[in-house]
């Protein structure tokens, strides 16, 4: 299993990241993940659309929520695009915080139970089985086309480059 460490901290220490790196211009793997009804989603549920990947540790926290709630927010201004959030949090757990907050928009998916995103694309965090903070944007051909591996846990991803990396794909 790849192991990486340094690309990114928590608190300021480094975490080892277990999985596969993705890099621009990778194709990008296949993943099996589970939505908050308890039905599995991979990939290719979300067709031939461009694709914004949101990862985050967990929803209960407060950079998490705001990722989410910042994507969801942005994805009505973005036409034909798929927006997915991807915690370890459990299908109960992300129903309910999507109901609470009014998230619409982005479909909500666990990886809690096999890690096959987190370790599909390099996010899982080997200290805590949780997944690392970034995002990857994906073309309507699922290459990827932007990647962003969040360098501190507790900050936030650049939400421009994100947005605009989707737009030159729409």
């Amino acid at each position: 299993m790849d192991k990486r460490t340094g690309i990114v901290t928590m608190g300021g220490e480094p975490i080892t990241l277990l999985g596969k790196e993705v890099k621009v211009g990778d194709k990008a793997p296949d993943f099996i993940a589970l939505k908050n009804d308890m039905s599995t989603y991979g990939l290719k549920d979300a067709g031939d659309k461009v694709k914004i990947i949101s990862v985050v540790p967990s929803l209960d926290t407060g950079v998490c929520e705001l990722q989410t709630i910042n994507f969801n927010e942005t994805a009505a201004e973005l036409g034909d695009v798929v927006i997915l959030t991807i915690s370890v949090d459990l299908p109960f757990a992300q129903k309910r915080f999507c109901g609470a907050h009014g998230i619409d928009k982005v479909i909500t998916l666990s990886d809690h139970k096999d890690l096959s995103f987190g370790l599909n694309y390099g996010f899982v965090m080997e200290e805590n089985r949780l997944l690392a903070r970034g995002v990857v944007v994906l073309d309507k051909d699922n290459t990827v086309k932007y990647v962003e591996y969040v360098k501190e846990i507790k900050t936030h991803p650049d939400y421009d480059k994100v947005i605009e990396a989707a737009k030159k794909l729409v």
